[in-house]
């Protein structure tokens, strides 16, 4: 068996020695270079289904390692992407080759200048295509003086099927945690990647709820046009969601301007801590959401309302046919979109049950109690103290990144 041949079997049983697929591509080059295919740096690119990032792509250097980075949609309107070797790659679907030792090698882009100087002899561009027919690349260079000899260059083109085949398999599982944890929560998406997703499936969790509305949104969507008030929306959300997360908060669901987020306990969170940084966030959005510009000419100041409740929750997934959801329901989640009903009433921008205002004392006032529909007892509803106490820099949670997840600035070369 040829050295190569040992390579392209390793990739062809999936990589499996590798977890990562950054250590993928480590490993895949530790290996060419045993091999005897004189690597100096080698760089994938991998296009992805997510709203914010363009691609993912991982380096490889001999003397430095291996790097990540995400590169946003905003690299689609650079001039070093527009002129460069990775656009030619995905119009020819074809291997881009420049023997930059060669006196005859054109300086068609500009990075192969920047190549040479640091010495690189061969660049080697292919496309991975994968079964859907989407392109992604995979540059290879090297320093090898004449660059890379005959029997190398096959052997590198011998590699980039398998290749391919492990790019797709392991792009196709981060594409689906990706869609699951943007489009239901990172907690849902998790429970359906681990195979809860039998109808009826209930989960008790207790968690602090958070349920929020923007103030007079009804008629302000009367008076905006569609594309207006899509950006406020989105801005509005940016000032909650962010915050939600960095505190350890999941993001349920958005129902037009409403927002419906758990703190769950567990994990060493308890209720108290839990209701602590509910309230830190809800300070943080607030704050936010004050300094927060109206489309041009509307009149009215953009106001939020929000409920706080803590309580236990059927974490379930329903839905009918082949459509499902996974939601919270019971009577925390009612008690808790009565009470920001209630805010608005109250002239109260934060309202919050008893149970929550008991595990942060002397944040919360009384406000009274009021009937509140599907109780049959009245309830007691508590307001900010001080509405305008500012945010106390509460401590933030280091979420546990997918193994995938590093971000930065991606380059395309």
């Amino acid at each position: 068996m040829s050295a190569i041949q040992a390579v392209v079997d390793w990739l062809e049983d999936g990589a499996r020695s590798s977890q990562l697929s950054e250590q993928v591509l480590e490993e895949l080059c530790r290996r060419m270079v045993e091999a005897g295919i004189p690597l100096w740096r080698v760089a994938v690119f991998v296009t992805t289904l997510h709203p914010d990032t363009f691609g993912r792509a991982f380096y490889w250097r001999d003397d430095t390692g291996i790097k990540v980075t995400e590169a946003g949609y905003d690299l689609l309107e650079t001039e070093e992407y527009l002129k460069g070797p990775v656009v030619t790659v995905y119009g020819t679907r074809e291997p881009l080759r420049r023997q930059l030792a060669a006196p005859d090698c054109p300086d068609d882009y500009a990075l192969l200048k920047e190549f040479r100087a640091e010495g690189a002899t061969d660049y080697v561009v292919y496309p991975l295509v994968f079964t859907d027919g989407t392109i992604h690349v995979a540059s290879w260079l090297t320093r090898q003086p004449g660059g890379f000899t005959p029997q190398q260059y096959a052997d590198l083109a011998a590699i980039i099927a398998p290749l391919t085949r492990v790019a797709e398999i392991r792009a196709l599982r981060r594409t689906a945690s990706n869609l699951l944890s943007t489009y239901v929560g990172r907690q849902a998406g998790e429970r359906i990647l681990a195979g809860k997703i039998r109808r009826g499936h209930v989960e008790a969790i207790k968690a602090v709820l958070w349920l929020s509305d923007m103030r007079g949104f009804t008629a302000r969507s009367e008076r905006l046009p569609p594309q207006e008030l899509i950006d406020l929306l989105n801005r509005y959300f940016d000032c909650q969601v962010p915050a939600i997360l960095e505190h350890g908060g999941e993001v349920l669901k958005f129902i037009g301007d409403g927002l419906l987020a758990i703190f769950p306990l567990g994990n060493g969170i308890d209720a108290a801590e839990a209701c602590r940084r509910a309230l830190v966030c809800a300070r943080e959005a607030q704050a936010r959401i004050t300094k927060l510009e109206a489309p041009a000419g509307d009149r009215d100041a953009v106001r939020f309302g929000l409920a706080l409740h803590i309580g236990e929750v059927m974490y379930s997934n329903i839905g009918g046919g082949n459509r499902l959801d996974f939601t919270c329901i019971g009577p925390a989640v009612n008690l808790a979109a009565r009470l920001e009903k209630r805010a608005a009433s109250l002239g109260r921008s934060v309202v919050a049950s008893a149970e929550f205002a008991g595990h942060v004392p002397g944040e919360f006032i009384p406000l009274g109690e009021f009937p509140v529909a599907g109780f049959s007892a009245p309830q007691m509803v508590f307001g900010l103290a001080d509405p305008t106490k500012p945010v106390d820099g509460g401590t933030t949670v280091s979420r546990s990144p997918s193994p995938e997840d590093r971000p930065g600035t991606a380059q395309t070369s």
